[in-house]
Formats: structure tokens, C-alpha cells, sequence
């Protein structure tokens, strides 16, 4: 799009997660890229206002905005949006950013924590329960209930209990049992916990330093306490971390579906997006990064970071093993069986059964087949080579549709080593690949 506008004349500017990841990458295409933005930066921006190519400039704040527009400032913006849902219309709100915790794997893990006003909280939920018949809300925090008696005390002293139903993600050390009484009791139907893995993280996931199938356990315990009290709970893993090897991660985790079968599992794969997190710099010290297109980078369409215990095909083996496991049809019984209300009842079986259970199975098979049968597939994966292979570029030319011509030769093409080489003298660089992007998108 950028490439488009330009043509035409315009100047164009680029923020949020990508712009602070790839700002390397991002400054070939935009006039400016933006890390943490404030009003100060903006204004900066707007009284410049011209063209900066063949590099764009890379500007960023100190840190996050002290505040950010409420609801009722956003609502030109939100209403015409969530319109066009066609059943499920879930108004984004914050109210946090940053973390307190510092999963190394996280684009948040080195942000500082910081609430915003509760007060404008309160009259935003106020301002949806006048405006929208059945408000949901869903919150966007990457931790919601980190200042769990003030964000409660914003919701209760804004509408009466269920006036609005609510969805967050959160971490399991936060949702005590009195906590969850409170949430119910507020209107929450969805809580989204991060397990993320049986062996690290035991602070986040309030296990300590159990490990292996004592944590399975007690999470199980916990999220079907969750259940009890939230009609739908969605747990979220990472597969392929550094500290999972062989299958018994992947052993573990169907112990896990068995002993929590209401629950819906939310599997990411490992990817390292760029300057997201401390933990990708050794990553690429350790040049384990690939060069996938940003088109695949959805944390499930391609990991782009070589397993560090598994070799490619044995992890997609057991990635595969695992997500039929999840989605098969005794597990969908189950789930639906567990799960107490009828909408949270069909949205497991609509989500098993559509791109996110079923269709991930049919892409992961597709692969696990190509890294056998193709190979200029398994060269790029194991980095004999960057050249992207055909087979990803076609795919890229089909969804851009139309748009296609207007993406430029190079842009499937990114450093993945960007920030290590932003940061380390040349002789601690990893060794170069020889690139040949041009001829693959001919």
C-alpha cells in the first residue's frame, strides 16, 4: 500500500508492532517509522511532513504515552468497524501497557508496566452501555488484573453486574479463586491464561518450580477451577521453545487436554519477531533466524526460528501429532460436553472444525510433506540458503490478488539478523547468505 500512495505522491508513515520490530526493514518502503509514538512525536512528524527516501526516518519516543484516547474519542473509528461483524461485536479497549513480567520471548517483556486512568475507564465503559445495546468488551492488555481491586473497582463503579460482558487474557497467577468470583460476578465470560510451557515460566503460571507433569497437573487443576466460574477459557502454549526436546512436551500437553477438556488449547509457534524481544538476539547470534516473508509471520503459518533440540521434520511430527490430537473428534465431544453454556459450547466446535483446528492440520501435513519432497524447502529451512522458494512466493502472489504489482521485488526479502548487525561490531555479525529474491518473484 505504501508502495501505491508513494507513486502517487504521498508521504506515508508506519507504526505500531511492525514499525517496532523491523525498523530497518520498514524505513525501504515509509517516509517514517515509529517505535513508542507520543504526542510530541507526532506533532514533529506533522510539521515535517515531506519525503525521506530512499530511507525513511526512524523516530521513536522515550517510551509509551502517558495516556491514549478513550472509547468515546475512538467511536467514528470503532463504530464503523465492529459493524461489520457479523455476530460477534467486541469493542477493544485498554487498560494497561507494558508487563510486569519478563517472558524473554515477549515484544512487552522489557516495557514497563503502567495502568491508565481508571477514571476515563469508568466513563468509557458508562459511554458504551448508553450507546450499544449488549456491550462487549474485550480487553487488550496483555495482562489484564495486574492492579486487579482498582481495574474492578473502574467496571463496577461504571455499570451494574452484566451490563457488559467482558473477554481478557491474563496470567494464571493473577486469577486467584476470590478473583474469579469478582470477575463472574462482573460480567467476564472469557478469560485467554498463557500456560506457555511445562518446564519455564512457573512464576507466571503460579507453579513455582514444578515442572513436567507435576505442572500439568496443577494447571489443570487451576483452569478447571477457571471454568467453574468463567464459561470460556481459552489456554495459550508456545511450541518449540528452547527448553522443549523429543516429544515429551508435545506427551505432556495431550495429558493436559485430557485432564482439562473443557478448555480451548491456543498453540503459537516460536517465532522471533525481530527486535520484539531480548531473547531473538540470541537467536540470530546463533543464526537460527529464517528469512520468511512478514506475510507468514502470524505465529502459526511459519516458525522462523530453527528448533534448538528438534530437527525440522521430528517437530512437525510432533506438532501435527499433537493438533489432530486437540481436534479430533472424541476431543471436540469432550470439550463440548465440559463446556457449560451453549455459545461457548459451538464456538469450540466452529474453531476445531474451521482454519484453526482442521485447516492447520491440512497446512502442517502439507509442509511436513515438502520438507521431504522439495528441496529448496528444506535448504531454506535449515539456512543453506535465504533465497524464499517458490512455493511461499506463489503463495504471497495468490492472497495480494491485484495487489501483487504493487509489492516490490525486494520486499519478500528481510534481514532476520537486522538487529543483531544494528548492535554488534562487524567480526561478531553471523556469516552472510548469498540472496537471490529477484529471480523467485519473477
Amino acid at each position: 500500500m505504501s508502495n501505491r500512495f508513494r507513486s502517487k505522491g504521498a508521504v506515508t508513515v508506519l507504526g505500531g508492532p511492525h514499525a517496532r520490530c523491523y525498523p530497518e526493514d520498514a524505513r525501504k518502503y515509509f517516509d517514517y517509522v515509529l517505535g513508542f509514538t507520543d504526542r510530541t512525536l507526532i506533532a514533529e512528524v506533522l510539521r515535517d511532513s515531506s519525503p525521506h527516501r530512499p530511507v525513511g526516518l526512524h523516530l521513536q519516543a522515550k517510551g509509551q504515552p502517558a495516556s491514549l484516547p478513550g472509547v468515546r474519542e475512538r467511536w467514528k473509528f470503532i463504530e464503523p468497524t465492529i459493524r461489520k461483524a457479523p455476530f460477534f461485536q467486541i469493542v477493544p479497549v485498554l487498560a494497561s501497557l507494558g508487563c510486569p513480567y519478563t517472558c524473554s520471548f515477549c515484544i512487552d517483556a522489557t516495557v514497563p508496566y503502567q495502568p491508565l486512568d481508571f477514571g476515563e475507564i469508568t466513563e468509557d465503559l458508562r459511554f458504551l452501555a448508553r450507546t450499544l445495546r449488549r456491550p462487549r468488551v474485550g480487553w487488550h492488555d496483555p495482562n489484564f488484573g495486574v492492579r486487579f481491586d482498582q481495574i474492578l473497582g473502574a467496571i463496577d463503579a461504571a455499570v451494574p453486574p452484566g451490563a457488559i460482558e467482558f473477554l481478557a487474557e491474563s496470567s494464571l497467577s493473577l486469577l486467584s479463586e476470590p478473583h474469579l468470583q469478582r470477575l463472574a460476578h462482573s460480567g467476564f465470560k472469557a478469560l485467554l491464561p498463557g500456560v506457555e510451557s511445562w518446564y519455564e515460566l512457573g512464576s507466571k503460571s503460579r507453579t513455582g518450580a514444578n515442572k513436567g507433569m507435576d505442572k500439568v497437573r496443577q494447571v489443570s487443576d487451576h483452569v478447571n477451577t477457571i471454568q467453574r466460574y468463567i464459561p470460556y477459557v481459552q489456554t495459550n502454549f508456545v511450541l518449540g521453545l528452547d527448553s522443549d526436546e523429543g516429544e515429551e512436551p508435545f506427551e505432556l500437553t495431550k495429558r493436559f487436554v485430557d485432564l482439562t477438556p473443557g478448555a480451548f488449547p491456543g498453540y503459537s509457534l516460536l517465532s522471533a519477531f525481530g527486535r520484539a524481544a531480548p531473547l531473538n538476539l540470541e537467536y540470530q547470534r546463533a543464526n537460527r533466524v529464517l528469512a520468511f516473508p512478514f506475510h507468514f509471520l502470524d505465529n502459526n503459518r511459519a516458525m522462523n526460528v530453527k528448533p534448538k533440540n528438534n530437527a525440522w521434520r521430528d517437530f512437525y511430527d510432533h506438532v501435527i501429532d499433537l493438533t489432530r490430537y486437540t481436534f479430533s473428534w472424541p476431543a471436540i465431544l469432550r470439550r463440548f460436553q465440559a463446556t457449560r453454556t451453549a455459545i461457548p459450547r459451538w464456538m469450540n466446535v466452529v474453531r476445531a472444525v474451521s482454519s484453526e483446528g482442521f485447516g492447520r492440520i491440512g497446512r502442517y501435513r502439507d509442509l511436513r510433506r515438502r520438507l521431504d519432497d522439495d528441496p529448496q524447502i528444506r535448504r531454506f529451512f535449515n539456512r543453506e540458503t535465504a533465497e524464499i522458494p517458490a512455493y511461499y512466493v506463489d503463495r504471497v502472489r495468490e492472497d495480494l490478488g491485484a495487489m501483487w504489482q504493487w509489492l516490490p521485488p525486494e520486499a519478500l526479502q528481510h534481514d532476520p539478523n537486522a538487529y543483531l548487525n544494528s548492535e554488534a561490531p562487524p567480526s561478531a555479525r553471523p556469516p552472510a547468505t548469498i540472496l537471490d529474491t529477484a529471480s523467485a518473484i519473477s
